[in-house]
């Protein structure tokens, strides 16, 4: 598809989604991130329209979509003023069962998640001493008999409080005893109904963005060997495999938070009349404007580039990496530029710009930062030296 073939792709897709998210006006968000509460009935609307359960086979209950038709659904809800960070685990950790998981863990959950019973929208993976080092993770998982006894300790573990199960990665072998560091992780299902407040204890962190996230700490937790994804020591290529999806997604909400910003812009801009004119006549508004439009539109390409390389099954780390470097910075970049032409306004929280700018500014940290993507690209891409 051409550029402009891409703007009017899905139709009905958008227009459903944004007939939900429509439903949600500015002062329901704005009570949201004032109470710092979470949009439960956001999310619970979107579940019962079956947006969230879009990648899910058909045979358990889902849509069947591409993770194209996906990410539109990611980029509309934020295009319309929602905040996809509250229910966009829904989209991708299940993705790690679809792809990895049992007959039987599948038959289990999947139906259960697309009827809305179920919730698993959190992965514990990071931890406090080792960040991005996922490797050197500290959490061990030790065999006894037909269960995994862990212990250990996650930190920015979204979601947990509004899930019933989590995915959770865990060391099942030494690093010294494996052949390739990235060997000896299993990636294992914990029903955090019956486990939280007995062998796993939260701790929530209050943060700039009204993201519900948390520390949580493992004492003992038992896991039966039948929750175990996949193959033991295996686990770091199934999580990996669902993270590529998880970059696209968050680029696709970011070049929504980036079209929500320029069309704010420029609707300001066009109303808005000082010293007898709309600021719009300005190149030094309308400039900065029109080139943060070029620059959302170009990461939309590389969205859209990456997530058929997904659907397709091809190796897509390069382009799942660049597209959400490329629409984090657009979004940025739409954001401050939305602030500068709204001047005082743009502070204030009943216009929504600095609410959405909270949340668009963490996508330059987080799921992985910026300088990672570099690393990755220098490294696989281009041939260079390791240089981390």
């Amino acid at each position: 598809m051409s550029a402009l073939e891409w703007d009017y792709a899905y139709p009905e897709l958008r227009e459903g989604v944004r007939s939900v998210v429509s439903q949600f006006d500015s002062r329901y968000w704005q009570e949201v991130d004032e109470a710092r509460a979470y949009p439960e009935a956001f999310v619970q609307a979107l579940t019962e329209a079956g947006w969230l359960s879009a990648l899910i086979p058909e045979a358990y209950g889902g849509s069947e979509l591409s993770l194209i038709e996906a990410s539109v659904i990611m980029e509309e809800i934020n295009r319309a003023g929602g905040n996809s960070g509250a229910c966009h685990g829904q989209m991708y950790v299940m993705g790690t069962v679809v792809r990895h998981g049992s007959e039987a863990q599948k038959q289990a959950l999947l139906p259960k998640i697309a009827a809305g019973e179920l919730r698993m929208q959190s992965m514990a993976v990071t931890e406090p001493t080792t960040g991005s080092d996922t490797t050197k993770l500290r959490t061990t998982a030790v065999r006894k008999g037909d269960r995994y006894v862990v212990n250990g300790q996650k930190v920015w573990t979204s979601r947990l409080q509004h899930s019933d199960y989590m995915l959770l990665l865990a060391r099942t072998t030494p690093i010294d005893q494996v052949a390739k560091r990235t060997e000896g992780l299993s990636v294992f299902l914990v029903d955090i109904r019956e486990a939280v407040g007995k062998s796993i204890t939260v701790r929530p962190i209050r943060n700039m963005v009204n993201h519900e996230t948390n520390e949580i700490f493992i004492d003992g937790l038992e896991i039966p060997e039948e929750n175990r994804i996949g193959e033991e020591g295996k686990g770091l290529r199934y999580i990996m495999d669902g993270l590529n999806a998880e970059r696209i997604f968050i680029a696709a909400e970011c070049i929504g938070d980036g079209y929500w910003f320029v069309e704010k812009a420029a609707a300001y801009a066009n109303e808005r009349v000082v010293f007898g004119r709309a600021i719009a006549n300005n190149q030094g508004i309308q400039f900065p404007i029109a080139r943060a439009h070029v620059n959302v539109e170009a990461a939309s390409l590389m969205r859209y580039d990456a997530a058929r390389r997904f659907d397709a099954g091809q190796a897509c780390g390069a382009q799942a990496n660049m597209s959400k470097l490329l629409a984090a910075d657009a979004s940025w970049e739409a954001a401050n530029v939305c602030l500068q032409t709204h001047g005082g306004f743009g502070f204030a929280a009943e216009y929504d710009i600095e609410r959405k700018f909270r949340e668009t500014r963490l996508y330059q940290v987080a799921p992985i930062s910026t300088n990672l993507i570099l690393s990755y690209i220098g490294e696989h891409v281009l041939g260079m030296p390791k240089s981390y």
